[in-house]
């Protein structure tokens, strides 16, 4: 059973390989076919489909539910746990192709049957949970002495099940059932109401530029896709930034007009809250106060004690300890930095008056001019060398050398949109892995950001199903048939996402439920963050070349990497501050949340540097509020960047990025093995100890605390 609101992790829908007895008439319920195991055909999708496929499925599954919990037969592992496994393939496939509609082509129409269906899903997902004929078997299959016989897999694939269906409410009474089936239902709603706005408010709103006087401090790269965008919008002759972060982020690093990065700053950090019917912060206070009394129903004190029980940090005080470990050396460092960038501001006040106090919309900018005083390095440099091309062929190249991968581009299946090409991936053998999807620009009704996806896991219980990823983006595509540049950030960002593609293309393991990224929230992000330290190899390094073939400089690379902890702390106070809010919003168990002022006072008691806002707003924090993905978990990150350079330091230790002996032992006791393992043994497995905090805080140029005086 491994329905999509079921999932361990949100990046994947399982698919098993056993279709129902009758074919479905609905397209998008019809089992996948052609040469690589099946694939979706997107060729096939209507919008008008959706809901009746969606709600056909559930159907469907519901009756080899019942037929599970009904079976007369005494509960085994095969006739329970195996048999979960191989309910639900068409609503599977369905479920996926409307993740991608709903993630990348969100018209109204696809936006109406979110909304419609969202609480339907939940009251499906709860009856199965709290299905007590269903649940007994599972128990009596997690109590039986037989369960020792079993593979490890397989007994840590009865204690999943077991484990969420006692965490989603499986040994609660009928009434307590009823309410947090009910709460269920009004989140499923709010979640995707609260993700509509911020997309409204990310497509609604754009900054434009009257004067080229604006454009000022702009590369021509920038200056043309904002005529573009100016173009599409229907407003030729006016250069127009979009609303999103990866053509407001460059804007504020470069531009010198100060009114308007002032303007562009204050837009896009109100998504979500400017008063209009798109504003999310009423959404916010209803949701957290569903989440508090589910997790008191539950039986645990807050929201955040419910999420980190089954979390590798398992208590809201360990994460708190390492986001403040980060935190206290970030925020001093990011004061003696703004001292740096205000004694800039001053100085240039003498010459032209009119000096000010660097505030949120000037940090970028003048953290680029220390950058390029400091280091004699303008980023705007290195992005002739970004092209986005060569950036793929860079990924491919890492991930032959560390998981003997090959990608090649093939043509003749369907995609969801032209942007969209398809790599079949094989490995060291050969043999056919799994199919790769792409679909890396920036369009009308696609969520922000980066993110990958699974569209059919790995698995080999019922024959060897291979598996398809994806990986999606918001880049801006070069104008006039152009390459399409990016930054070194987003550079970096494509890796980290390419990071989860791997990941799901190492798994091997049999059943689907403990297949790929479907392991623990603060450990799945540990292949993706790992998978960014191959961005910076020389080997990846040379092979960045400009448009006319010539490659990245040597002295360019020099000036990076004497610069590489610049600024370290800027991204750490930014991210970390998000963090620990989204901590503390869901440590307040049962107290009414004001998200405006929650965010105010909790900002104010951190000591949040006033030149910095935090990465996300309360009322624009997707990863938080438009799902439970990151609900409680938005620590992960740090937590898995710690993992990261300390598992990329075994591989400096052996000599070198990619040590063959070491990438082996990586894949053989993380990238494959799923949840297979429980994440703390894998890790040991792999490094032979614990992690330990050291090498990321020497990455961020923090000092390492000396033992014994933590």
């Amino acid at each position: 059973m491994t329905f999509k609101l079921l999932a361990a992790a949100c990046f994947a829908t399982s698919l098993a390989a056993v279709p129902l007895a009758a074919a479905p008439a609905n397209p998008i319920l019809a089992p996948w076919t052609g040469p690589y195991g099946g694939e979706p055909n997107f060729a096939t999708v209507r919008v008008a489909d959706f809901t009746p496929a969606l709600e056909t499925g559930m159907a469907d599954a519901k009756r080899e539910i019942d037929a599970i919990a009904n079976n007369p037969a005494p509960p085994t592992f095969a006739n329970t746990i195996v048999a979960l496994e191989r309910t639900g393939d068409p609503l599977n496939r369905a479920q996926t192709i409307f993740g991608i509609w709903s993630g990348n082509l969100k018209t109204p129409d696809v936006a109406a049957v979110e909304t419609a269906i969202a609480p339907k899903l939940s009251a499906f997902n709860d009856a199965i949970t709290q299905n007590a004929k269903l649940f007994a078997r599972i128990d009596a299959v997690y109590n039986d002495p037989a369960k020792a016989k079993l593979s490890p897999e397989q007994q840590r694939l009865v204690w999943v099940y077991w484990r969420r269906f006692v965490q989603q409410g499986a040994r609660l009474s009928v009434a307590d059932k009823a309410t947090f089936a009910a709460n269920n239902e009004k989140l499923s709603v709010l979640y995707a109401k609260f993700a509509q706005n911020e997309l409204a408010d990310e497509e609604s709103y754009v900054l434009t530029l009257d004067s080229p006087t604006q454009l000022k401090g702009l590369t021509k790269a920038q200056v043309d896709a904002a005529a573009a965008e100016g173009v599409k919008r229907g407003q030729a002759g006016k250069w127009l930034i979009a609303n999103t972060r990866s053509a407001m982020e460059p804007f504020l690093t470069y531009a010198d007009d100060r009114a308007s990065r002032e303007k562009g700053f204050r837009m896009w950090t109100s998504r979500g809250d400017n008063g209009t019917a798109t504003d999310n912060n009423a959404i916010v206070t209803q949701i957290l106060a569903l989440r508090a009394a589910n997790a008191k129903l539950i039986g645990y004190p807050t929201y955040a004690h419910w999420v980190l029980a089954d979390r590798m940090a398992k208590t809201p005080e360990n994460a708190m300890a390492l986001e403040l470990a980060a935190w206290k050396p970030a925020v001093a460092q990011v004061h003696a930095d703004v001292a740096v960038m205000q004694a800039l501001v001053d100085m240039g006040a003498k010459v032209s008056g009119g000096g000010f106090k660097i505030a949120p919309w000037d940090y970028r900018y003048y953290a680029e001019k220390v950058r390029k005083a400091k280091y004699d390095l303008d980023l705007n440099e290195v992005k002739p060398y970004l092209q986005l091309d060569h950036i793929r062929e860079a990924m491919f190249f890492a991930a032959g050398k560390v998981y003997g991968f090959t990608f090649t581009p093939i043509t003749g299946l369907s995609v969801f949109q032209p942007d969209v090409t398809v790599y079949e991936v094989k490995g060291r053998d050969g043999k056919h892995v799994g199919l790769w999807y792409f679909d890396p620009f920036a369009r009308a009704g696609k969520n922000s950001g980066a993110w990958m996806s699974a569209y059919r896991e790995q698995s080999r219980y019922d024959g060897n199903v291979p598996t398809i990823v994806s990986n999606n983006a918001n880049f801006i595509r070069g104008s006039n048939g152009a390459p399409t540049t990016i930054s070194f950030d987003d550079a970096r960002t494509i890796f980290h996402e390419f990071g989860h593609a791997l990941h799901g293309l190492n798994s091997n393991v049999t059943y689907p439920t403990l297949s790929g990224t479907n392991t623990l929230r603060d450990f799945v992000e540990f292949p993706s963050q790992l998978n960014e330290n191959w961005f910076t190899t020389p080997e990846v390094q040379r092979m960045l070349v400009n448009s006319a073939g010539q490659p990245l400089p040597q002295a360019l690379v020099d000036k990076i990497k004497r610069a590489e902890t610049f600024n370290a702390a800027f991204g750490v106070v930014e991210a970390q501050a998000s963090a620990i809010l989204d901590l503390e919003l869901h440590l307040a168990g049962s107290t009414p949340i004001d998200p405006k002022a929650f965010e105010t006072k909790a900002l104010a008691d951190l000591g949040m540097p006033a030149e910095i806002v935090m990465r996300h707003r309360i009322p624009q924090f997707g990863h938080v509020f438009a799902g439970e993905g990151y609900s409680a978990g938005y620590y992960g990150y740090l937590w898995a960047a710690v993992l990261d350079y300390d598992a990329f330091a075994a591989f400096t230790e052996a000599g070198g990025p990619y040590d063959a002996k070491v990438a082996k032992r990586l894949h053989d006791t993380i990238t494959s093995i799923g949840n297979t393992v429980d994440p703390a043994v894998a890790y040991r497995n792999f490094r032979g100890r614990d992690p330990k905090v050291d090498a990321y805080l020497r990455s961020k140029g923090f000092p390492v605390p000396v033992a014994g005086t933590q």
